[in-house]
């Protein structure tokens, strides 16, 4: 007899998926503060670190949207 597989989401994966999602999802928040912050003074000696953090929380935002997303994707669609 033919074996049949069945085709099951990984759990464990799909966890690790969501819990970058939710990562991303608070960096989608902090960055845009820490930019409003930035530019709220720029006279402040903070404006210049405050910028460049600013910019990499969100742009690490956009990455790990990506990355949750296709983990979440090979949990359920297996390779």
């Amino acid at each position: 007899m033919e074996e049949t597989k069945t085709k099951r989401t990984d759990k464990t994966v799909l966890f690790k998926g969501v819990k970058i999602l939710v990562f991303a999802a608070l960096s989608l928040f902090m960055g845009p503060i820490l930019l409003s912050f930035a530019y709220s003074k720029p006279e402040s000696p903070y404006y210049l670190p405050l910028l460049i953090v600013g910019c990499a929380v969100c742009a690490m935002a956009v990455f790990m949207v990506f990355k949750g997303l296709k983990t979440i994707m090979d949990s359920m669609f297996k390779k």
